[in-house]
């Protein structure tokens, strides 16, 4: 009996496993998106995730949730720093997500500040 429930512990682990190799380890997509950073905070009660939006219209209908992982610093920094000005971001588009990652399945990994296309100016590189 005891070989028994050893064996299915064990088939569970396995499973989550590799469940969770596959959902953090392979993208579904990867790609870029541009507009204004209209939303970038710290949220959770107990698991702190860092979430963000991204307007991609004049009007603001066409919004672009997107999550940010704890341990990318650097990303996270340049959010806060580009609240409310015009960015590019790059992202990778995962199966899923599990709580402690983030709320939505848009992954970032850079951004990019850039001039505002409305405004008729031209690509900029931020150097610091």
């Amino acid at each position: 009996m005891k070989k028994i429930l050893a064996i299915i512990a064990l088939t569970v682990i396995l499973i989550m496993a590799g469940y969770y190799t596959f959902i953090y380890y392979v993208p579904f997509s990867e790609g870029t998106r541009s507009g204004e950073l209209i939303k970038f905070s710290n949220r959770g009660l107990f698991i702190k995730t860092w979430e963000g939006e991204i307007s991609q219209g004049i009007s603001g209908a066409q919004i672009f949730s997107f999550s940010v992982e704890q341990n990318n610093e650097q990303v996270i920094s340049d959010l806060q720093k580009f609240q409310g000005k015009y960015v590019e971001v790059s992202y990778l588009e995962r199966y899923g997500s599990f709580f402690w990652l983030g709320d939505t399945n848009h992954f970032i990994t850079a951004v990019t500040l850039e001039k505002s296309p409305h405004s008729g100016a031209h690509r900029t590189t931020l150097s610091e």
